[in-house]
């Protein structure tokens, strides 16, 4: 199937709307969000048989997809179902197994007998690569690591873990098996699963020796992903808060007939419209060459209109908008959760601008 067609991007995402409504009802999902392994292996393995995994790589690399738009279409639908599997990680991993050649890794992961995750950040290095401390002892085959990796994305399920490491031509990336490190795994606050990985002159493989550039590209690829999701997500968002105002009743009427609220509604509804529009436009850029400028941007616009969509929907929910019980609670936190993932607002603002000014 050839995913650079409209056509066949709706058929995914009309399958994977069905199939999360049908599976992943806000129970169920917030029962494996939060329970290791933080996500149901048994759905991992049918959302493998829909197809979701291969449209992450090109059909050179072994899958059926791998555009900035397949990416974008899968996680819009992710974020609408608050599906906790851990694609994110599985995402990094596959595009930089699929930069090396790595066929029998990525014909592994998009069958979904495996999964993958990707070790990048530091406690003192959460965005900056050039900050990455954990240096590879060695060459060749016998390269050890030792140091501490954070907040690994599905680094708690993974049966392979991809690590970015400090070595003489720069950063390399290598392979360990989390069998030989110490893993802890954990949900995050916002559901799913991630893990600290502890090296002790850890036997790794060696994937590549100067790996950098390809390392950025599926970081970028990945934060696209995240701007796709809160999409989906604000979209949840929108239409919850409009069922509400239209049952929620005062003075013998609906509060959706009192002139703020629908102009609060206004307001946030054209902030998720700006975030589609520059989503799509981020999407069609992940293959240009300033790819790094536009995910930026789209990243850090994302990261304030979703504080803004999140907040609004709280404010007009009221105090059942922080229920547990209520599904909009979780929507939101995830929202606010997804500017934290792979660079936050900030972060994003400050890279545009050194892009922008070089």
């Amino acid at each position: 199937m050839d995913f650079t067609h409209t056509e066949d991007r709706r058929m995914i995402s009309d399958s994977l709307r069905r199939y999360l409504a049908d599976q992943y009802g806000i129970e169920h999902r917030n029962q494996a969000a939060y329970e290791a392994p933080f996500h149901d292996t048994g759905k991992w393995a049918e959302l493998a048989e829909l197809g979701i995994l291969g449209a992450l790589v090109t059909e050179d690399q072994g899958g059926f997809g791998g555009h900035g738009f397949d990416i974008a279409v899968v996680f819009e639908e992710l974020g609408r179902g608050l599906c906790p599997e851990p694609v994110l990680g599985n995402l990094l991993a596959l595009r930089l197994y699929a930069a090396l050649g790595q066929t029998e890794r990525v014909d592994a992961i998009i069958a979904g007998t495996a999964r993958a995750a990707v070790a990048v950040h530091e406690t003192d290095a959460f965005v900056d690569l050039d900050e990455i401390a954990i240096t590879a002892n060695g060459s060749g085959d016998s390269v050890t690591l030792t140091g501490r990796k954070s907040v690994v994305y599905g680094g708690n399920s993974a049966d392979h873990i991809l690590v970015v490491a400090k070595n003489a031509s720069g950063l390399g990336l290598y392979e360990i098996a989390p069998g030989d490190a110490e893993v802890m795994g954990y949900a995050m606050i916002d559901g799913g699963g991630a893990a600290e990985v502890i090296l002790e002159n850890t036997q790794a493989t060696t994937l590549s020796e100067d790996a950098r550039g390809i390392i950025e590209a599926a970081l970028d690829a990945g934060r696209l992903a995240l701007c796709a999701e809160a999409v989906g997500i604000m979209d949840v968002l929108r239409d919850t808060v409009k069922d509400y105002l239209l049952q929620r009743q005062q003075f013998g009427r609906p509060i959706a007939l009192f002139q703020a609220l629908q102009h609060r509604l206004v307001d946030f509804s054209i902030e998720i419209e700006q975030a589609r529009s520059i989503v799509i436009l981020a999407a069609s850029k992940l293959d240009a060459e300033d790819r790094a400028l536009h995910i930026a941007r789209a990243k850090n616009l994302i990261g304030r209109a979703g504080k803004l969509v999140a907040e609004e929907a709280i404010q007009m929910h009221g105090g059942i908008g922080m229920t547990w019980e209520y599904g909009a609670s979780h929507y939101a936190k995830r929202l606010i959760m997804l500017d934290a993932q792979l660079g936050d607002t900030e972060d994003q603002l400050r890279t545009s601008m050194e892009l922008a000014a070089a």
